[in-house]
């Protein structure tokens, strides 16, 4: 299946699935509804360590990052169903996606919809929703936009059917989803470490990026495998993380940020490294004090740079614009 639209109707025992071309149709507005902003994130420090050799978690990366927020968000709109109807999913691009691309995976391989059923088989019961989801986080890019959609997800059912789901047990839920999805339980800045699950809450910072979003992807398993090739016993550097997130201020201009996984994803997709180097001459263009460092988030493939207000960053907009052809590029709001 592919298209830009996706829409699916079923239970945790049912579903059936259909391309979607037509208008969601909206909500009775006798029905209780919930609608959540789903913000990305991006890791402004990211140490990686070899993965585990032994246990449960064996084969898995233990990381320590300074993980925040940004203002580019998916919507989630999450209506209460009555309880003998089946659940229905809507998946589609929102109008301004700075870039898109096909919804071809499962219904049932959906972050947000795999949090809905995992809520189901926690409480034993049927909790019949309709979701309406418009994306704007581009897929595959670092951006964490599954997992924020799966956090909102979580919240707004938690929320629609008073489910008495404490906090920590919430987390250990966000857990078996993936191991960015319990620091998207929370708005703040975090330092998140082991595998996801230790989560200290940082003091709130600001600042402005430039997101480049390039037509690419980097596979997150392919990202970490060329980093086992070259990384040997690493450690996650977890008191350099949590020192540069402690001593930040209020702000990230002029901050050494970092990320581990970037040389790996260079080697899996050779085009980014092409795109940084593309990113730097065009910076060097715009007649800057100094050089300005080219970021990557996550395993990639999403770049960005650190502005030092909201006039430098719709600067900075502009000029890469002009000069990267075939790329999204967005001044983003961290905080």
């Amino acid at each position: 299946m592919s298209g830009d639209r996706l829409t699916a109707s079923g239970s945790s025992h049912a579903c059936a699935i259909s391309s979607y071309h037509g208008a969601v149709a909206l909500p009775s507005l006798y029905r209780p509804t919930v609608i959540r902003s789903a913000r990305a994130k991006v890791n402004l420090a990211l140490s990686v360590g070899a993965p585990l050799r032994e246990g449960p978690r064996s084969g898995y990366h233990p990381i320590a990052s300074w993980m925040a927020r940004i203002d580019l968000a998916d919507e989630l709109m999450v209506t209460r169903l009555e309880d003998d109807r089946l659940s229905r999913y809507a998946i589609l691009w929102h109008a301004d996606a700075p870039r898109t691309s096909p919804i071809d995976w499962s219904i049932t391989k959906d972050l947000a919809v795999r949090a809905h059923l995992l809520l189901e088989e926690e409480t034993g019961r049927s909790l019949p929703v309709q979701l309406k989801l418009d994306k704007r986080i581009p897929v595959g890019g670092g951006l964490g936009g599954g997992s924020a959609d799966a956090a909102a997800m979580l919240l707004a059912v938690r929320e629609l059917f008073d489910l008495a789901i404490p906090d920590s047990r919430m987390v250990e839920l966000a857990m078996k989803l993936g191991s960015d999805v319990a620091f998207c339980l929370e708005e703040g800045p975090a330092v998140v470490a082991g595998l996801g699950e230790r989560i200290e809450r940082t003091p709130a910072v600001e600042g402005w990026i430039v997101l480049v979003m390039p037509p690419f992807g980097c596979p997150t398993g392919a990202v970490y495998r060329a980093f086992d090739e070259v990384a040997g016993e690493a450690e996650a550097r977890e008191e350099e993380v949590r020192a540069m997130a402690r001593g930040a201020g209020a702000g990230i201009e002029g901050l050494s940020l970092f990320n581990d996984l970037a040389a790996a994803a260079e080697r899996v997709a050779p085009e980014l490294g092409l795109l940084r180097a593309q990113i730097a001459r065009a910076l060097g263009r715009m007649g800057d004090s100094g050089p300005r460092a080219v970021h990557v988030t996550g395993s990639g493939s999403t770049c960005f740079v650190v502005c030092g207000s909201a006039a430098h960053a719709a600067e900075t907009e502009a000029s890469l614009r002009r000069a990267l052809e075939g790329c999204a590029v967005r001044a983003a709001k961290i905080g």
